[in-house]
């Protein structure tokens, strides 16, 4: 039974090496051993390149912020690929490539969002409230198209089969003029755009932004100047391309991506590598249809999503625009709107961080864009326990320490069972070994004579991983609230921590978590065999080697379940006599 608990001990140790050195080549843009090659910072594709019946430009060409060419309009595809009628139909409409585009940009108490005339969609939001972690002289810039990072909200309308082009993303618009700055004593501001008549139709965009809110109230007034009807559809997508986020660390993962909600497959995230590989007829694997859901796209710590009512017709589609660029979003029937009249259409647009329980209020599953992984059931409470310690204690650091106290309080039970019986096997140690060297030769003998000993000393050689394997689940999911819950990001603890999000500058956590997890290993009975012996020092300075690059509010985590264990089987230790041994 040693034997077994040793031989998986190894196979942990084995596996750590092996994440190790498979992150070692992520880090270094080297092939991973359990996926495909690391995505090619691609440039963003000419808009054209994906627009049908427009000049393809080529792949890597990047127009200017202040170009008239706006980027990620769907691709070209079969009529099979999506039901009705596709993203990709949409054609570039004759006033697109007249006037030069204008940019207009306004600003929150929270957001700064840059308008690109060409289409009347944001290019670029700056969240005022964000410190970038890699500069902190400017903010977190989440929407934006450079040449390093396409990542849009559009809106615009296609028409049915065969008919006319309508306002789409590429239509030139004019800016209404208007304030650009939310003023004292106000808690609105307005920004709209307006386009010429395109195909029988004009389309104005009016953008609500709300004081302290990162959701936009986006209405859109469709005007059928024709002398017949039309039947429009609104499209909303959201398109970026599949790199990962600056800075992404390549010791933990976490999802960029798509993601589609409905009432029926709830939430779904969708890899760019799933798109990228999807045949052109193939159906995708979520939702295409249904009357509440929404569409988002998600990165760590933020977010970006199209909000609908419930009860209105919506299609959902994934697809691929470009090279290294994604798409998702909705498509919505308007109905038929007859010549002269008129129809407003309304959404919401949110782009901000992943605030978990502001998100569940904007939208029914909304707060699942932060991402638990699979222990999404237990990091829920998790997370809501956290935040009721916060607000008694008002600091993160300090709520993440008794958080783990409360949860060593309440697995107190188990872990003094699996420390007794750590503590007992201790005692027995030396009895173990003189056994395995008198009987080295005969193998089997002493595996009879040891399972004796277990048997006469009252001892269960497992006693001591059980129960820790039960609350691991947990310890888990408290990981993956910290990483995942943007309230850490620029929250203070003490001295010199002046970011929970952020790797400790000067690395005194780590070097007390790899101390603590000697002192740990000191604790635990000895190995009889001296390479393993060897090797159970080893590994605590292997594991340790990962905390150096952890966010300092995950190092503290594990540092303060350390200090608690130890003091746990310390004093078991000492009950039982054998401390030292």
């Amino acid at each position: 039974m040693n034997d077994i608990r040793r031989t998986l001990l190894w196979v942990v140790f084995s596996m750590s090496l092996v994440l190790l050195w498979d992150g070692w080549n992520k880090h270094n843009g080297e092939p991973s051993l359990f996926g495909p090659a690391p995505a090619t910072k691609a440039a963003a594709p000419h808009a054209a390149s994906a627009v049908p019946g427009a000049t393809a430009a080529p792949a890597g060409a990047v127009p200017p912020a202040s170009t008239t060419v706006a980027q990620g309009a769907p691709a070209a595809a079969s009529p099979s690929a999506l039901p009705g009628a596709l993203p990709g139909a949409l054609p570039a409409s004759p006033a697109a490539s007249t006037p030069v585009a204008e940019q207009v940009t306004v600003k929150t108490d929270v957001v700064a969002f840059t308008f690109d005339s060409q289409g009347g969609d944001p290019v670029k939001v700056e969240l005022l409230k964000q410190v970038d972690p890699h500069d902190h002289s400017r903010n977190v810039v989440l929407l934006d198209r450079t040449a390093q990072r396409v990542y849009l909200a559009q809106s615009g309308l296609i028409g049915a089969p065969g008919s006319a082009p309508l306002p789409t993303h590429l239509t030139a618009m004019h800016w209404v003029p208007g304030p650009r700055e939310m003023a004292a004593g106000s808690d609105t501001l307005k920004v709209r755009f307006e386009s010429p008549e395109v195909g029988g139709a004009r389309l104005a965009k009016t953008y609500t932004f709300t004081r302290g809110s990162y959701t936009v109230d986006v209405k859109l007034e469709v005007e059928n100047v024709s002398a017949a009807p039309i039947t429009p559809q609104v499209y909303l997508q959201l398109v970026r391309d599949g790199n990962a986020p600056e800075g992404e660390s390549s010791f933990y993962f976490t999802f960029t991506g798509p993601a589609v909600y409905d009432e029926t497959d709830k939430f779904k995230k969708i890899a760019f590598k799933d798109i990228e590989k999807r045949a052109p007829n193939e159906k995708p694997d979520h939702a295409t249809s249904g009357t509440t859901g929404w569409v988002a796209m998600v990165q760590h710590y933020f977010a970006s999503a199209w909000l609908l009512p419930d009860k209105l017709p919506r299609e959902f589609f994934t697809r691929k625009v470009d090279t290294n660029l994604y798409a998702v979003g909705m498509l919505v029937p308007l109905g038929t709107i007859d010549a002269g009249a008129n129809k407003v259409f309304d959404t919401t647009l949110f782009v901000g961080p992943q605030e978990e329980n502001k998100l569940s209020a904007l939208a029914p599953g909304l707060e699942l864009v932060k991402d638990y992984g699979w222990f999404t059931i237990l990091a829920k409470p998790l997370f809501w326990l956290l935040t009721q310690l916060h607000a008694v204690l008002g600091n993160w650091g300090w709520s993440i320490v008794a958080l783990v106290v409360l949860l060593k309080i309440a697995f107190y039970p188990l872990n003094a069972k699996a420390y007794a019986s750590m503590a007992k096997m201790k005692a027995i140690n030396p009895k173990v070994m003189a056994l395995r060297e008198r009987l080295k030769d005969k193998p089997q003998e002493m595996q009879q004579e040891m399972m004796r000993v277990y048997r006469e000393e009252k001892v269960n050689p497992l006693g001591g991983c059980l129960p820790i394997f039960v609350q691991m689940p947990f310890f888990i999911a408290l990981y993956w609230v910290l990483l995942s819950s943007v309230e850490m990001r620029n929250a203070p603890w003490i001295l010199w921590i002046h970011d929970l999000s952020a790797r400790d500058p000067y690395f005194i956590l780590p070097i007390l978590m790899t101390l603590s997890s000697l002192l740990q290993t000191w604790l635990n009975p000895t190995p009889p065999d001296p390479v393993q012996a060897k090797m159970m020092w080893i590994m605590p300075l292997v594991f340790s080697a990962m905390f150096f690059v952890f966010p300092a509010g995950l190092v503290l985590y594990w540092l303060t379940n350390n200090i608690l264990s130890i003091a746990q089987q310390y004093f078991i230790n000492k009950r039982l006599g054998v401390l030292g041994k």
